[in-house]
């Protein structure tokens, strides 16, 4: 039977490591985890490689430099295709995302529907009824909002939670999809991905998770990440309403 495949990006996260793959080897036992290191210069991938002796279910790529949460996801996919992994599950190495919460997500694909069609993406969301964030204040969570409320209006989207980086996709749906289409490295691909997803015609449900600030190391988000992924996003908007979008 297929396995399923947590994949967890890292960049300086030797503090979280881990706590997080604990965490998601007791919630969750069934699944292989997959570290993927842009050779952190805190010793990151060092620490993952110590951990993957230790247990047979934990994995690591190491990656030549700092390339993007995007090139990192998008090698790993190749990487859990290759090894016949599904499903396949993106999340943050920070704690931000609930590892006990991954039970909810997995489910999901028995027993949700996307208008009748079968489940190909689930998205744990902030933005749903039962979602909610802890330790944010107001300002960065009115940001949030705002910014997947103007991605769903500038793509057409259906989705709550645009940006939400807690994700599992079945493995078929990764196939289905043109993965070499997403050139987005950075914070923006998560609407890219999203966005290719629907045009096409994935099913998408999302579910109400927690989402917690990080408790160790600084977060990677900035004010000027967050305004070109917005930038991209009208771009692709425009491109979808008055030209043939530039893949």
């Amino acid at each position: 039977m297929p396995r399923p495949l947590v994949v967890i990006p890292t960049f300086n996260e030797r503090e979280n490591l881990a706590a997080i793959i604990g965490r998601v080897r007791a919630a969750t036992p069934g699944v292989d985890v997959l570290v993927v290191d842009d050779a952190s210069p805190d010793g990151t991938g060092e620490l993952a490689d110590r951990l993957a002796a230790t247990d047979a279910s934990v994995r690591v790529l190491h990656r030549a430099g700092k390339e993007g949460l995007g090139a990192a996801y998008l090698e790993a996919f190749d990487w859990a295709l290759a090894r016949g992994y599904d499903p396949i599950v993106q999340m943050d190495a920070d704690g931000s995302h609930r590892p006990e919460e991954l039970p909810v997500l997995l489910d999901a694909f028995v027993r949700a529907t996307d208008g009748g069609r079968p489940v190909d993406l689930v998205i744990g969301s902030r933005w749903v009824a039962g979602g909610r964030i802890e330790n944010w204040p107001k300002h960065r969570e009115w940001l949030s909002r705002g910014g997947s409320a103007y991605v769903r209006r500038v793509l057409r989207l259906p989705t709550r939670d645009t940006t939400a980086g807690y994700r599992a996709f079945r493995a078929d749906a990764l196939r289905r999809m043109p993965l070499a289409d997403v050139h987005t490295r950075g914070y923006g691909f998560q609407v890219d991905m999203l966005w290719h997803a629907h045009e096409a015609g994935l099913g998408v449900a999302e579910v109400p998770v927690t989402f917690v600030e990080r408790e160790h190391g600084r977060s990677k988000m900035s004010l000027g990440i967050v305004l070109e992924a917005m930038a991209n996003v009208t771009a692709w908007g425009l491109r979808a309403r008055f030209g043939r979008r530039t893949k």
